[in-house]
């Protein structure tokens, strides 16, 4: 017997011929793959209005049980974008000099990355990413989350690509421990610190690592 609750409607997306899909999904990619991550940003503004499209994008991703277990908080403020960065340096600078393991600091050197994070008060907009585990009810009530992981990953990734597409730059930043930001964006307990994007244009001085992408096959086969 079917749940009342499940209520289908109709769904007739645009059927797009062959030789169209190919063209698009080439343009697609032309366009992702000059995608990098930044982190030296331009002070100069972002529009709201751009932000808030970007996370609207982010919003559509698919979740498990579509729970849409995402929050978003998106940071202008000079002030906060200062505390933000003093307490991301604290932990970064701990995993540099004491956490991280000799392994890990030789992966990290191709990079060029440090405990110091300009990006976060350069960028005109950090957005801090939350996983919700449970929405509460008024009545007291948890709403389990399920997928939680993969379901905000998925939103990260459309969010960067939607970001991107716009002329606009990110890294991902995931200091650890991250529990501070909970606080600092005053988010209740049952959300957890995901990661942070710095948003903005890149720099003018801005340079990137010399990297190359593995090619299609060494990431996929096709049966």
């Amino acid at each position: 017997m079917t749940d009342p609750r499940y209520v289908p409607v109709p769904y007739r997306p645009e059927r797009v011929a062959p030789e169209e899909s190919a063209r698009r999904l080439r343009e697609d990619y032309a366009i992702a793959e000059r995608r990098r991550t930044v982190r030296a940003f331009s002070t100069d503004p972002v529009p709201r209005e751009a932000i808030e499209d970007a996370i609207r994008v982010a919003g559509t991703a698919p979740s498990g049980a579509h729970r849409q277990p995402w929050y978003f908080v998106a940071i202008s403020d000079g002030d906060m974008k200062a505390k933000l960065r003093e307490a991301a340096e604290r932990e970064e600078r701990e995993f540099y000099e004491r956490r991280a393991t000799p392994e890990w600091l030789d992966a990290l050197a191709p990079l060029g990355t440090d405990f110091f994070k300009a990006h976060l008060t350069d960028a005109p907009w950090v957005i801090v990413v939350f996983r919700r585990d449970y929405e509460e009810l008024p009545d007291g009530t948890r709403l389990k989350g399920y997928y939680l992981n993969e379901s905000v990953g998925i939103a990260v990734g459309f969010l960067i690509a939607a970001l991107h597409r716009a002329g606009l730059a990110t890294l991902t930043h995931t200091p650890a421990p991250m529990t501070f930001l909970r606080e600092l964006c005053g988010r209740p307990a049952n959300e957890k610190p995901y990661l942070i994007l710095p948003v903005g244009y890149p720099s003018d001085d801005c340079v990137v690592p010399d990297l190359s992408r593995k090619p299609l096959h060494e990431i996929a086969e096709l049966r």
